[in-house]
Formats: C-alpha cells, sequence, structure tokens
C-alpha cells in the first residue's frame, strides 16, 4: 500500500509544510526552478525524473501557490517561483549545505553562492545563507552561483553530466535568472 501524502494526525506545521514540499523529488524540483530551470522538457532532462512524478509534483506545487505556471509558446507553460516560493529558499539551502557537510565529504560541496548585490563588496554565503561580508540574509535575485567541480559518484568518478541544464550550470550565473 503506497504511502499517504497527507499528515492529517499530525496538528504541527512541518507537518503541513511535508505535505507540499516532502514528496521524493520535489526539493530538486525546487533547487532547479532556484537555479532558472523553468520549463517542463528541461527539469525532466536534468532530473531524470519520470515525466508523470514531474506533472504531479509541478501540479502540487502550483497548487500549493508555490509556482506559477505561465504560457510561454501556445500550448507551452513554463514554472515561476511566486513569493511563497522564494520564501523556501532558506530552506532548499541549508539543506544542501547540510549534505555538502554530511553527504557529499569532507571537501564540502559542489557549488557556491556568491552575495552579488552586497553594498560590502560580497562573498560566498555562510551557513544559514548569510553573508559574512554584509549580514544580510539575501534574496535569491541577489545571489550568484558557480560551480566548484563536477560531481563524483559512489565509486570516487568524475561523473560530467551533459543534457542542457548541466552544461548552463557549469558557467556563474544569478539565481531565478532563465537558464535556458
Amino acid at each position: 500500500m503506497p504511502l499517504g501524502r497527507d499528515y492529517d494526525r499530525q496538528d504541527c506545521a512541518l507537518a503541513r509544510a511535508l505535505e507540499v514540499v516532502g514528496e521524493r523529488w520535489t526539493l530538486l524540483v525546487l533547487r532547479d526552478c532556484f537555479f532558472g530551470v523553468r520549463r517542463f522538457a528541461d527539469l525532466r532532462a536534468h532530473l531524470d525524473i519520470p515525466r508523470a512524478v514531474l506533472s504531479e509534483r509541478l501540479g502540487t506545487l502550483v497548487d500549493a501557490g508555490v509556482l506559477e505556471r505561465r504560457p510561454y509558446a501556445p500550448g507551452r507553460d513554463e514554472y515561476v517561483l511566486t513569493d511563497t516560493g522564494l520564501d523556501l529558499w532558506p530552506v532548499v539551502f541549508s539543506l544542501a549545505r547540510w549534505g555538502d557537510r554530511h553527504r557529499v565529504g569532507p571537501d564540502g560541496g559542489r557549488r557556491r553562492f556568491r552575495h552579488a548585490d552586497c553594498p560590502a563588496g560580497g562573498a560566498d554565503l555562510a551557513d544559514g545563507g548569510v553573508c559574512p561580508a554584509c549580514g544580510m540574509l539575501p534574496a535569491p535575485a541577489s545571489l550568484e552561483t558557480r560551480p566548484l567541480e563536477p560531481d563524483a559518484g559512489a565509486d570516487g568518478e568524475r561523473h560530467v553530466r551533459d543534457d542542457a541544464v548541466s552544461l548552463a550550470l557549469r558557467r556563474p550565473h544569478r539565481l531565478l535568472a532563465p537558464l535556458l
């Protein structure tokens, strides 16, 4: 029997949040949306996610007001983070930093985020998403991301993906700016 999506017996804000973002793939979809991936085909190609699963996750995020579906061509939509979705940035950033420290290894993560609009000159974000130069918690649109190195697989070998999103993510760019 499949697991349910709700926590109706839990009177807790975390349980309510997990009903929206707690399913497998959802946080990766959100991560890619922060990186500027907006189109279904690009999300699908970069995540290697089944079409039906991606459709369901996007539908849930749209229904919850986290993403907005916008037409960009006849019969074609793109998905853009709403203000509600943008509020998830500190969570996505903190989970990625946790993964860097506890799942990737002692050398840290594969990507850095810099406060590009910092009045004090900018710096890579510290834990919690704070800019150490100015002390602010910058909005995603004020951030630039850059990769450090290709991902390593469980075998220790570097695996370089060649889908269009992965290729675009090899260059520094602003969060939320359309990647493709």
